[in-house]
């Protein structure tokens, strides 16, 4: 379903090019869900999120890699979702423009290298300016890469694990050996809740 959003793009400020994008459909694990869609014609703005059917609570998903199939466990992560990868001391926090996705665990560590490459284009940079601490930061991304690689490839199981904080509810791990928790009040209180609502107020505006 296609409507009208009778809002000024958050982004850009014009007026009267945003549309809001809804389809419903059964994930599994998931279950029923509404995948909500915030666009803009003009500047090319996109948000998007996962809304289950029913109210899921603050909740948190922890898989161990332990094995190949572990990699296409599939990942809902709503634009509200903390991404961790506890053992490296790595997280992916939600911010303003965050958008949720649907991927597998071998996506979501691709998503990782990704950063980790950029960051290291960065870092080879302050290496050559002479910046002090360069050279043993570029050292610590490069062993991150290393193992997420290897990880990703299917070389290393057993010793890292992904894990997914939601303090809305609208993200999972769908795979049996996922362990699902609630999260506490205070661990709900300290996680980034992700971007204000627009898509919620503008779907009960129009």
């Amino acid at each position: 379903m296609e409507s009208d959003v009778d809002i000024p793009c958050p982004v850009c400020k014009s007026d009267g090019t945003l549309k809001l994008l809804s389809m419903s459909s059964e994930i599994p694990y998931f279950g029923e869900h509404t995948q909500i869609t915030l666009l803009c014609e003009k500047c090319g703005m996109r948000q998007t999120d996962f809304i289950p059917a029913e109210e899921r609570g603050a909740l948190a998903f922890t898989l161990s890699i332990d094995k190949p199939e572990h990699l296409q466990a599939r990942i809902v992560r709503g634009s509200s979702g903390t991404v961790r990868i506890p053992e490296l001391d790595l997280e992916v926090a939600p911010g303003n423009q965050s958008t949720g996705y649907i991927s597998n665990v071998e996506g979501v560590l691709n998503r990782f290298i990704d950063i980790i490459r950029m960051m290291m284009r960065q870092m080879r940079v302050d290496v050559d300016e002479g910046i002090e601490d360069a050279p043993e930061q570029l050292k610590k991304l490069f062993q991150l890469e290393m193992a997420l690689t290897a990880l990703a490839d299917g070389k290393l199981f057993g010793d890292l694990s992904l894990e997914i904080l939601d303090p809305k509810g609208h993200s999972i791990i769908g795979h049996d050996d996922a362990v699902k928790r609630e999260l506490s009040i205070e661990e709900a209180e300290n996680l980034d809740s992700g971007p204000n609502p627009l898509i919620m107020s503008s779907s009960d505006d129009s």
